[in-house]
Protein backbone atom coordinates (compact mmCIF):
# COMPACT_ATOMS: atom_id res chain seq x y z
CA UNK A 1 0.00 0.00 0.00
CA UNK A 2 0.89 3.27 -1.08
CA UNK A 3 1.93 6.21 1.76
CA UNK A 4 -0.15 9.16 1.19
CA UNK A 5 0.21 12.28 3.03
CA UNK A 6 -3.04 13.50 4.75
CA UNK A 7 -4.29 16.59 3.61
CA UNK A 8 -6.96 18.96 5.11
CA UNK A 9 -8.02 21.82 3.14
CA UNK A 10 -8.92 25.15 4.91
CA UNK A 11 -11.76 27.77 2.92
CA UNK A 12 -14.03 30.22 3.70
CA UNK A 13 -16.09 30.56 0.41
CA UNK A 14 -17.03 29.23 -2.81
CA UNK A 15 -13.74 26.98 -3.27
CA UNK A 16 -12.18 27.49 -6.79
CA UNK A 17 -9.41 26.87 -5.46
CA UNK A 18 -10.13 23.61 -3.78
CA UNK A 19 -11.94 22.54 -6.73
CA UNK A 20 -8.81 22.77 -8.86
CA UNK A 21 -7.33 21.01 -5.79
CA UNK A 22 -9.63 17.84 -6.39
CA UNK A 23 -9.87 18.06 -9.66
CA UNK A 24 -5.47 17.87 -9.52
CA UNK A 25 -6.13 14.88 -6.95
CA UNK A 26 -8.47 13.17 -9.62
CA UNK A 27 -6.31 13.46 -12.50
CA UNK A 28 -3.85 11.68 -10.33
CA UNK A 29 -1.83 14.85 -10.13
CA UNK A 30 -1.11 14.38 -6.36
CA UNK A 31 0.39 10.75 -6.17
CA UNK A 32 2.06 11.28 -2.73
CA UNK A 33 -0.96 13.13 -0.65
CA UNK A 34 -4.86 12.52 0.13
CA UNK A 35 -7.35 15.15 0.77
CA UNK A 36 -9.14 13.99 3.49
CA UNK A 37 -10.75 16.71 4.98
CA UNK A 38 -11.96 19.92 4.04
CA UNK A 39 -12.97 22.87 7.01
CA UNK A 40 -14.93 25.57 6.02
CA UNK A 41 -14.93 28.85 8.09
CA UNK A 42 -18.84 29.72 7.52
CA UNK A 43 -21.69 26.87 7.10
CA UNK A 44 -22.53 28.42 3.98
CA UNK A 45 -19.46 27.97 1.75
CA UNK A 46 -20.46 27.11 -1.05
CA UNK A 47 -16.54 25.35 -1.25
CA UNK A 48 -18.71 22.13 1.41
CA UNK A 49 -20.95 20.94 -1.78
CA UNK A 50 -17.65 21.23 -3.92
CA UNK A 51 -16.15 18.68 -1.52
CA UNK A 52 -19.20 16.61 -0.66
CA UNK A 53 -19.29 16.26 -4.88
CA UNK A 54 -15.75 14.86 -5.05
CA UNK A 55 -17.25 12.61 -2.08
CA UNK A 56 -14.40 14.15 0.39
CA UNK A 57 -15.45 14.59 4.22
CA UNK A 58 -16.56 18.35 4.67
CA UNK A 59 -17.38 20.21 8.04
CA UNK A 60 -18.13 23.85 8.88
CA UNK A 61 -16.52 25.21 12.39
CA UNK A 62 -18.28 28.48 12.38
CA UNK A 63 -15.69 31.16 13.31
CA UNK A 64 -18.16 34.10 13.99
CA UNK A 65 -20.04 31.70 17.37
CA UNK A 66 -16.45 31.02 18.30
CA UNK A 67 -13.64 32.51 20.39
CA UNK A 68 -10.09 32.41 18.79
CA UNK A 69 -9.50 29.92 21.14
CA UNK A 70 -12.60 27.83 20.85
CA UNK A 71 -12.20 28.06 16.84
CA UNK A 72 -8.98 26.73 16.51
CA UNK A 73 -9.57 23.87 19.56
CA UNK A 74 -12.42 22.87 17.05
CA UNK A 75 -10.22 22.71 14.13
CA UNK A 76 -7.40 20.99 15.82
CA UNK A 77 -10.08 18.02 16.94
CA UNK A 78 -11.18 17.57 13.82
CA UNK A 79 -7.54 17.28 11.60
CA UNK A 80 -7.06 14.60 14.91
CA UNK A 81 -9.81 12.70 13.88
CA UNK A 82 -8.74 12.75 10.08
CA UNK A 83 -5.48 11.89 11.35
CA UNK A 84 -4.21 15.00 8.79
CA UNK A 85 -0.51 15.65 8.25
CA UNK A 86 -0.64 18.74 6.61
CA UNK A 87 -3.12 21.82 6.11
CA UNK A 88 -3.41 23.70 2.64
CA UNK A 89 -5.27 27.03 3.61
CA UNK A 90 -7.09 27.86 -0.02
CA UNK A 91 -9.14 30.61 0.26
CA UNK A 92 -8.98 30.37 3.77
CA UNK A 93 -9.96 34.33 5.58
CA UNK A 94 -10.07 33.54 9.26
CA UNK A 95 -6.63 34.86 11.22
CA UNK A 96 -5.14 31.53 12.57
CA UNK A 97 -3.31 32.18 15.96
CA UNK A 98 0.69 32.17 16.19
CA UNK A 99 -0.07 28.74 18.71
CA UNK A 100 -1.73 27.36 16.22
CA UNK A 101 0.62 27.94 14.03
CA UNK A 102 3.43 26.55 16.00
CA UNK A 103 1.69 22.90 15.87
CA UNK A 104 1.90 22.42 12.43
CA UNK A 105 5.49 23.77 11.70
CA UNK A 106 6.42 23.81 8.00
CA UNK A 107 2.88 21.86 7.22
CA UNK A 108 0.61 24.88 6.15
CA UNK A 109 0.44 26.30 3.06
CA UNK A 110 -1.30 29.37 1.73
CA UNK A 111 -1.27 30.86 -1.61
CA UNK A 112 -1.91 34.69 -1.75
CA UNK A 113 -2.34 36.40 -4.94
CA UNK A 114 1.06 38.66 -5.70
CA UNK A 115 4.66 37.82 -6.07
CA UNK A 116 5.85 38.18 -2.48
CA UNK A 117 6.87 40.49 -0.86
CA UNK A 118 5.11 42.80 -3.54
CA UNK A 119 1.21 43.60 -2.19
CA UNK A 120 1.06 41.48 0.94
CA UNK A 121 0.35 42.14 4.73
CA UNK A 122 -2.10 43.21 6.86
CA UNK A 123 -5.39 44.00 5.00
CA UNK A 124 -3.87 42.11 1.53
CA UNK A 125 -6.25 39.64 0.68
CA UNK A 126 -8.69 39.07 -2.62
CA UNK A 127 -9.56 42.29 -4.58
CA UNK A 128 -7.51 44.39 -2.46
CA UNK A 129 -4.51 42.68 -4.09
CA UNK A 130 -5.15 43.60 -7.66
CA UNK A 131 -6.69 46.83 -6.50
CA UNK A 132 -3.36 47.79 -4.82
CA UNK A 133 -1.06 46.58 -8.11
CA UNK A 134 -3.29 48.31 -10.42
CA UNK A 135 -3.33 51.37 -8.51
CA UNK A 136 1.02 51.06 -8.52
CA UNK A 137 0.75 50.58 -12.53
CA UNK A 138 3.21 47.58 -12.63
CA UNK A 139 3.11 45.50 -15.50
CA UNK A 140 3.80 41.72 -14.03
CA UNK A 141 1.80 40.07 -10.83
CA UNK A 142 1.18 36.52 -9.93
CA UNK A 143 0.43 34.43 -6.79
CA UNK A 144 3.02 32.89 -4.55
CA UNK A 145 2.82 29.20 -2.33
CA UNK A 146 4.42 29.67 0.48
CA UNK A 147 4.93 27.87 3.84
CA UNK A 148 3.15 29.82 6.90
CA UNK A 149 5.20 31.04 9.98
CA UNK A 150 4.18 33.31 12.48
CA UNK A 151 4.49 35.57 10.86
CA UNK A 152 1.71 36.81 8.24
CA UNK A 153 3.33 36.13 4.76
CA UNK A 154 6.40 34.74 6.48
CA UNK A 155 7.96 31.34 5.66
CA UNK A 156 9.60 29.20 3.27
CA UNK A 157 8.54 30.27 -0.18
CA UNK A 158 7.32 27.18 -2.64
CA UNK A 159 6.40 28.36 -5.80
CA UNK A 160 6.03 31.29 -7.77
CA UNK A 161 4.48 32.44 -11.02
CA UNK A 162 4.48 35.76 -12.87
CA UNK A 163 1.18 36.93 -14.85
CA UNK A 164 1.31 39.71 -17.28
CA UNK A 165 -1.12 42.69 -16.39
CA UNK A 166 -2.55 43.74 -19.28
CA UNK A 167 -4.02 47.17 -20.52
CA UNK A 168 -7.49 47.81 -19.36
CA UNK A 169 -7.68 45.35 -16.34
CA UNK A 170 -10.22 45.71 -13.68
CA UNK A 171 -9.21 44.53 -10.42
CA UNK A 172 -11.83 41.45 -11.28
CA UNK A 173 -10.27 40.71 -15.01
CA UNK A 174 -6.84 40.45 -13.04
CA UNK A 175 -8.07 38.42 -10.53
CA UNK A 176 -9.45 36.21 -12.79
CA UNK A 177 -6.14 35.51 -14.68
CA UNK A 178 -4.21 35.89 -11.67
CA UNK A 179 -6.38 32.46 -10.54
CA UNK A 180 -6.70 30.71 -13.91
CA UNK A 181 -2.91 31.05 -14.66
CA UNK A 182 -0.78 31.04 -11.55
CA UNK A 183 -3.00 30.04 -8.67
CA UNK A 184 -4.60 26.95 -9.54
CA UNK A 185 -1.68 25.56 -11.17
CA UNK A 186 0.38 26.53 -8.50
CA UNK A 187 -1.35 25.32 -5.64
CA UNK A 188 -1.68 21.52 -6.27
CA UNK A 189 2.17 21.59 -7.59
CA UNK A 190 3.32 22.55 -4.16
CA UNK A 191 0.60 20.49 -2.23
CA UNK A 192 1.98 17.63 -4.01
CA UNK A 193 5.78 18.87 -2.73
CA UNK A 194 4.81 19.23 0.84
CA UNK A 195 3.17 15.80 0.87
CA UNK A 196 6.15 13.79 -0.83
CA UNK A 197 8.32 15.50 1.71
CA UNK A 198 6.13 14.13 4.42
CA UNK A 199 5.77 10.34 2.64
CA UNK A 200 9.81 10.48 2.37
CA UNK A 201 9.80 11.67 6.09
CA UNK A 202 7.62 8.94 7.46
CA UNK A 203 9.50 6.12 5.26
CA UNK A 204 12.65 7.46 6.63
CA UNK A 205 10.91 7.04 10.66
Amino acid sequence: MVTKARIAVFVSGGGTNLEHLLLAQEAGQLPHGEIVLVCASNESAYALTRAANHGVPGVAVPKKQLTQEAFEAALTEKLAEHRVDMIVLAGFLSILSENFVKQWPERIVNIHPSLIPSFCGKGMYGLKVHEAALAKGVKVTGATVHLVNEIPDGGRILLQKAVEVLPGDTPEVLQKRVMEQAEWVLLPQAAELLANQIVQEKEQA
